[in-house]
């Protein structure tokens, strides 16, 4: 077990951006997140019924009413998923929170249907399909189309991909790039970064430290621990199964070409290519979850196949 849990289970995501000992922590991430548009003074907690976690833990939903300095008032949703479909769901969550806060009751008056802003702040913490996100942070508004001038604030979402970040330590330029650095590799440090030069990671340390656990605790992080594995190595063979069947048919399509051109050597060769390129690829989607839940390169490189050389090759 490494010092420091995994922030992207249910248990340690709940821990660290979830509970009221821990609001610190939350209020500087948004304040990071969204440096230069809004400030963060004071949050609340929502009742945590209104949007339970799924039954099978595949993510956890933190929601709670934000204030700034400026008196402004808006609802943040944190969303952790580790499933397809993800955006798809966010929509759904964040339409229901605002759907939450309309008196239906009053539907004639002029206020029924005033309600405030729903900020959705997504981590994928797994590599992100193409027609899903296609870049590390995806910062999604209420826009025209033609004029792409932004039409209303009531609904924001900003999916973060965190295996497309791919920043060491001493690139980490911004505040907001410290967080995601530490976030995306938290379970495999020896020891926190940037505690010199931002104060709050100080007590993300205390917070995170896997060895300050009660036994109660730690039995409720290993419980989640595991439901995250399982959860994805189902995602990894869901995966493998699709491009095997995609590999497949290349090769029924290649051999039918090679009968057209008679050349039985070209059969073969084509499909032992395609059989050594399918497990290559197998092995690199494999590598690339298991780097996505924070193992180390060694660890990574013992599950999946891969040498360590090639496995750092992915990072």
């Amino acid at each position: 077990m490494g010092k420091y849990i995994n922030p992207f289970t249910d248990w340690g995501f709940k821990r660290l951006f979830g509970q009221e000992f821990s609001k610190p922590l939350l209020i500087s991430f948004l304040n990071d997140l969204l440096v230069d548009e809004l400030h963060v003074k004071d949050l609340t907690f929502r009742d945590k019924e209104l949007l339970p976690p799924t039954k099978d833990q595949r993510g956890i939903i933190c929601d709670v009413y934000c204030e700034t300095d400026t008196g402004d008032r808006f609802i943040v949703e944190m969303q952790n998923r580790w499933q397809p479909n993800f955006l798809d769901r966010s929509i759904c969550y964040a339409c229901r929170s605002i759907l939450d806060q309309v008196d239906k009751g009053r539907a004639e008056r002029e206020d029924a249907y005033k309600f405030l802003p729903v900020y959705t702040i997504c981590f994928m913490n797994y590599m992100p399909h193409t027609d899903e996100v296609s870049k590390f942070r995806t910062d999604i508004v209420l826009a025209d189309k033609d004029t792409k001038a932004q039409v209303s604030n009531k609904l924001r979402f900003i999916y973060l991909a965190l295996p497309l970040f791919e920043k060491k330590a001493e690139e980490c330029e911004t505040d907001f790039e410290k967080w995601i650095y530490v976030l995306k590799h938290m379970e495999a440090l020896s020891r926190m970064p940037f505690t010199a030069q931002k104060e709050i990671f100080k007590q993300l340390e205390d917070y995170a430290d896997s060895h300050r656990l009660t036994k109660k605790e730690w039995e409720a992080y290993e419980n989640s621990l595991w439901v995250v594995r399982d959860n994805m190595a189902c995602m990894a063979a869901a995966e493998r199964e699709a491009r095997e069947k995609g590999h497949a048919e290349g090769h029924a399509e290649g051999h039918a070409k090679g009968m057209k051109q008679g050349r039985a050597e070209g059969r073969a060769e084509g499909r032992a290519e395609g059989r050594a390129e399918g497990r290559a690829e197998e092995k690199k989607a494999i590598a690339k979850q298991f780097l996505a839940m924070g193992l180390t390169v060694e660890q990574v490189a013992q599950g999946s196949g891969l040498s360590i050389e090639e496995v750092k090759g992915l990072q």
